[in-house]
C-alpha cells in the first residue's frame, strides 16, 4: 500500500504513471454512463472511507464517482460522529478502527498534524483530499488537464500563478520541482510562499520566480492559475487583504501579457480575483479542470492499492 499525502513525497516516475493511467482510463470511458464500472473492475469489493472536516464540492463528488467507477464502495463519515482523540478514544485507536473496517481513507482536514498522525497509525492507505499546507490531488489533476489541452508535457510549458500563496500553490511548487517546469508566481510582497516551501525548492536545486507585479509573472505564460484570494476560513483582515491584491486581479489586460493561446485555470470556488470575461471566456478551461478530478483520482486510488497497470 502507498499513501498520497504530498506531491513532494511521491517519486516523479510514480506521478507520471498516475497521469498516464488516467489518460488511458478517460479515453476508455467515452461511451460509459456516469457510474458505469470500468471494464477491468479493478477495486471490486474494496471500501473507501471519506471524512471531510472542511466544506467540499468537487473533492467530495469526484472521489465518490472515482471509487464507484473502479467498482468499489464508499462511505462518508462526519467528524462530529467520530471520537477523533476525544471522548476517551485516542486518534491512534480511531485509526485502527478505520483500518479494520475500510480499505483506504480519504481525509480533508484543517490540521496537517492530524494528517500526519493518521498516516502514522493507519494500516490502510491515506489520501490527502486537502490540508492547510497541501492539495496534491487538485494539482496533479491540473497537470493532467494542462497536458490534455496543450498536447505536450508540462515540462515544456511556462506556468504562471497569480494570487495568494496557499496550499494549492504549495502543491504546484512541489509539482514544478518534480516535473521541471518553469513557474512564475505573481503576488504582493507580504504574501510570498512560506520559507519552508522555498527551502525545499532550494534543497532540490530548483528555482521559482516570484514577482510582485502581476504582468511580469504573466509574461509569455502558457497557463495562468489562480485561486480564491479570501478563502472560507481565512482568519485575516479581509478588507486589507482585498486591497493588497487589488493590482493582481485577473482581467483581459493581464491575460494579454501571456501567449495568445494561454489557458486559464481556477480550482474553484472563485471570488473577485478574476473577472467574468476571463472566467467564462474562450481561454478558460475551469469546467474541464473540475471534471478531470474524477479521472486522476481513480488513478491515485489505484496507485495507493498497488494496482496501477
Amino acid at each position: 500500500m502507498k499513501n498520497f499525502i504530498n506531491l513532494k513525497d511521491v517519486p516523479t516516475s510514480d506521478l507520471r504513471k498516475i497521469i498516464e493511467d488516467a489518460k488511458k482510463r478517460k479515453i476508455k470511458r467515452k461511451k460509459f454512463n456516469t457510474i458505469d464500472i470500468d471494464k477491468d473492475n479493478p477495486l471490486k469489493g474494496k471500501l473507501l472511507i471519506q471524512m471531510f472536516e472542511k466544506a467540499s464540492s468537487r473533492t467530495r463528488l469526484s472521489f465518490y464517482l472515482a471509487i464507484k467507477q473502479l467498482g468499489a464502495g464508499t462511505i462518508t463519515i462526519k467528524p462530529k460522529e467520530m471520537h477523533l482523540g476525544k471522548g476517551g478514544e485516542s486518534l491512534s485507536d480511531t485509526a485502527k478502527i478505520l483500518s479494520t473496517y475500510g480499505d483506504a481513507f480519504m481525509l480533508r482536514t484543517d490540521s496537517d498534524k492530524k494528517m500526519e498522525e493518521f498516516s502514522k497509525y493507519l494500516k490502510i492507505p491515506i489520501i490527502n483530499g486537502l490540508s492547510p499546507s497541501s492539495h496534491p490531488t487538485q494539482v496533479l489533476s491540473d497537470i493532467f488537464t494542462v497536458e490534455e489541452i496543450k498536447k505536450k508535457p508540462i515540462s515544456k510549458l511556462n506556468i504562471c500563478w497569480i494570487g495568494d500563496c496557499n496550499n494549492v500553490l504549495n502543491s504546484l511548487i512541489a509539482a514544478s520541482v518534480k516535473f521541471s517546469f518553469k513557474l512564475n508566481i505573481g503576488c504582493p510582497k507580504n504574501y510570498e510562499p512560506k520559507k519552508f516551501v522555498m527551502d525545499w525548492v532550494k534543497k532540490n536545486k530548483k528555482k521559482i520566480n516570484i514577482f510582485n507585479e502581476a504582468k511580469k509573472a504573466a509574461k509569455d505564460a502558457d497557463v495562468i492559475f489562480s485561486d480564491k484570494v479570501i478563502s472560507l476560513n481565512d482568519k485575516v483582515n479581509k478588507f486589507k487583504k482585498m486591497k493588497d491584491f487589488k493590482k493582481f486581479k485577473i482581467d483581459t489586460k493581464l491575460m494579454s501579457f501571456a501567449k495568445k493561446d494561454v489557458i486559464f485555470l481556477h480550482c474553484l470556488p472563485r471570488g473577485s480575483e478574476v473577472i467574468d470575461e476571463v472566467f467564462f471566456g474562450k481561454n478558460s478551461k475551469v469546467w474541464l479542470q473540475a471534471l478531470n478530478r474524477v479521472h486522476i483520482q481513480k488513478s491515485i486510488l489505484l496507485y495507493c492499492f498497488d494496482k496501477l497497470r
